[in-house]
């Protein structure tokens, strides 16, 4: 059996897309690569499959030859204070804060303090779990863990003259036989002094911070003398008396990265790694999910070790996009060492020009949502059940396996159990590439999924000789309905599964205005996210409630920490993704895909055009993606659901596999016939409707369409299809 192929070239870009005279930076880690070549190439197809179109790209320019070098992701998140708040002039102290540890005794973590190796002080879990207090070379313990995922008051006291340190630690809640109460008093001859900066949730390390602590942290306080037990539970209360030097409140400026201190020092700081907020404090009591209406009682800030938001790697290299690019999908390609690394970005138009009529919406939030995605390597068998076959490693694959840093996907947990709730594009991300294949979906990893399931869309427009422009949901996020007004259509990738209001927003009033759209997937306009209204390429996701979630938000956590949105489903908000799209979500299997059969519908004269040039009644028995052109996830349609009363059903899936269910908003009370050999709202439409203003939409109701667009050459009807209504649609007469 041959190894796999190492990967030793990855790279990200400081960009997600950049119109012609703009400039995007480069970023690249080389290991055991002396030298690398960089081309900008434009990409066509990405597709492996053996019955896709291969490999295409074209060289557009040469981005030259430069040194490979290691550069390190430093994941963790934490909090630092700005230098000019040092507190290392003070002699005595007291620190304190309320806790929510998750991983106690899974090594020495850090609370909050001012250390570097053995200089300055810290208020830490040390290797046991157990509060310690840490100043010079010594360590001071109660030597009693805490329990995980329990509130406890910690706090640690040092008087210099006395030579005293005193910790404590208070679970907030006791059991019988299980008290955690703990107070250590010790003798120690050292001082406080470093010069390390002040941190929360870590400490200064060689070149990185170290020390993560893993939980959350609420309400942290540094007092500059040693306060007896009463002056503690004072400061602890809320209290800014005279001897506070900092007292930091995580419920304010709770959308942005910085951490701002209430007493009069102002000693404020700042976020790394966007650890999560507007989570429930110690005092939360249920009586508020909102944390916009209650937040002094989402007050915590919960840490991970593996929280990353920016890699921060120096720029190798930046490039220009040449004038007048065709929009498109483009990417650095990095050559060195054996290995090949393309790191793609969209090109779009100038602001305020049209190359094309049509534009396609590529799903740059559904990629971010996926990045990373390690569910191939966990290993537990629960996958393959799940799909219904085996998973297959690929060499990014591996590379995430040995660099357990580089961030997750919205589909993973934390390594404490939280789910991950905060992606961002600012680092490698090793699925978001031409020619590389899901480790699980599609038999033994061959379906192209995400990226690689979209650029056959680009291939199949460059064949047929239509010409579209192409940006990308955080452009739409960020501009609004102006990024669309004046195309005659908007298409769809296979699975624009994630949008924020903007983006929802900008698409109801461009098709409220006429505007067309090919909704070309399935599973589309599911979850609600929200962008970092100051920080670039990162989304927030709560999975609240309902849905298919692979991690589930605990309660009165649903609410955005960038906005203050409500979390979790678009239809639970009163936006129906059937009155949208005329097909909304209605199953997902992942092992094979099969077709559609025209009904009588089809034969309606105003769907005439769409059928113009095909026989017959099945509509796509073939394709790159499962094999066929209905599967993986899809969508039907559903009068009740809000699917308008004038649309028409003009296909619809069959022989969809036993391993297909509806997802869990559908299901309200389990039965052993809710699989779509014995259900029949497990199914995928073939939908078309006129909307107000000379507007219309297409919705295919699969993840799977587009695999089937460039079968046996473009020739086939699931391409025929398309050609059909996108050409009627660029029209300017009416539908219908």
């Amino acid at each position: 059996m041959n190894a796999l192929p190492r990967k030793r070239i990855v790279g990200y870009t400081d960009r997600i897309s950049a119109a012609p005279g703009e400039t995007i930076r480069v970023m690249v880690s080389a290991e055991d690569v002396a030298a690398y070549d960089a081309t900008l190439v434009r990409l066509t197809s990405g597709d492996l499959h053996p019955g896709g179109s291969g490999f295409i790209e074209r060289e557009i320019a040469d981005l030259g030859r430069h040194p490979g070098r290691v550069q390190a992701i430093a994941a963790g998140s934490y909090a630092i204070v700005d230098p000019a708040g040092s507190l290392a002039a003070l002699r005595s102290l007291s620190v304190l804060a309320f806790i929510w540890p998750t991983l106690p005794g899974k090594g020495r973590q850090v609370i909050l303090g001012q250390r570097r190796a053995r200089s300055g002080f810290a208020l830490a879990l040390d290797e046991t779990g157990a509060i310690a207090f840490e100043v010079g070379g010594a360590t001071v313990s109660t030597g009693v863990p805490l329990l995980a995922r329990e509130w406890a008051f910690v706090a640690a006291t040092f008087d210099a003259d006395a030579r005293r340190v005193v910790v404590h630690q208070e679970p907030l809640v006791s059991y019988p036989g299980l008290d955690r109460r703990s107070w250590r008093e010790a003798i120690v001859t050292q001082s406080l002094a470093t010069d390390a900066p002040f941190m929360i949730a870590a400490e200064a390390g060689e070149g990185h911070p170290t020390a993560h602590f893993n939980g959350k942290i609420e309400a942290p306080v540094v007092a500059r003398e040693a306060l007896d037990r009463a002056g503690l539970e004072r400061i602890a209360q809320g209290a800014i008396t005279p001897e506070v030097a900092a007292a930091w409140d995580f419920a304010r400026e709770m959308g942005g990265d910085r951490i701002v201190d209430r007493s009069p020092n102002r000693r404020h700081g700042r976020l790394v790694n966007l650890p999560t907020r507007a989570m429930k404090g110690h005092g939360w009591d249920g009586s508020e999910m909102n944390w916009t209406h209650a937040p002094h009682q989402y007050g915590a800030i919960h840490f991970h070790d593996d929280d990353l938001y920016d890699a921060g790697w120096a720029a190798d290299f930046a490039l220009t996009v040449p004038a007048e690019t065709p929009s498109g999908v483009y990417a650095a390609r990095l050559t060195g060492g054996g290995d090949v690394d393309h790191v793609p970005f969209v090109v779009r138009p100038p602001k305020g020009r049209r190359g094309a009529d049509a534009v396609f919406l590529l799903p740059t939030a559904s990629y971010l949502a996926y990045a990373n995605e390690r569910a191939g390597l966990e290993g537990d068998g629960h996958l393959q059940a799940f799909a219904n076959h085996l998973v297959a490693l690929g060499p990014g694959d591996l590379w995430l396996n040995d660099h357990q840093g580089a961030g997750l996907s919205l589909y993973d947990r934390h390594g404490d159990g939280s789910g991950v709730s905060i992606s961002s594009r600012l680092r490698p991300i090793l699925n978001l590439r031409p020619g590389v294949t899901s480790a699980w979906v599609g038999t033994a990893g061959t379906a192209p999924w995400q990226f690689n399931a979209d650029l056959p869309l680009l291939d199949w427009l460059a064949a047929k000789g239509i010409a579209c422009d192409v940006v990308t949901d955080e452009d739409l996020d960020r501009e609004g309905m102006g990024l669309l007004d004046g195309y005659r259509v908007m298409l769809t990738g296979s699975h624009p599964e994630y949008w924020s209001r903007s983006m929802y927003d900008a698409l109801q009033a461009y098709l409220g205005r006429g505007g067309r759209m090919m909704y070309l997937g399935g599973n589309g306009f599911y979850w609600r996210v929200a962008f970092h209204p100051t920080l670039p390429g990162v989304i927030e996701l709560r999975r609240a409630e309902d849905g298919i979630r692979d991690w589930v938000a605990e309660g009165g956590e649903y609410y955005m920490s960038f906005t203050g949105e409500y979390g979790g489903m678009w239809c639970r908000m009163g936006r129906s993704i059937h009155a949208l799209a005329g097909v909304g979500m209605a199953g997902q299997g992942f092992d094979v895909s099969t077709y559609y059969r025209r009904n009588s519908a089809s034969r309606d004269p105003r769907a005439a055009f769409v059928f113009e040039g095909v026989e017959g009644d099945v509509i796509g028995d073939f394709g790159t993606v499962g094999g066929g052109a209905a599967g993986l996830e899809v969508d039907r349609y559903d009068r009740a659901l809000g699917s308008p009363p004038h649309a028409l059903v003009l296909a619809s899936s069959e022989n969809l596999s036993d391993t297909y269910f509806p997802p869990p908003d559908e299901i309200n009370n389990a039965s052993a016939m809710m699989d779509a050999r014995q259900n029949t709202r497990v199914r995928a439409d073939l939908v078309l409707f006129t909307t107000p203003n000379g507007g219309a939409v297409f919705s295919t109701g699969s993840i799977a369409w587009i695999g089937s667009l460039t079968h046996n050459r473009y020739d086939n009807n699931v391409s025929r299809i398309t050609e059909n209504v996108l050409r009627r649609f660029l029209d300017t007469k009416g539908i219908g």
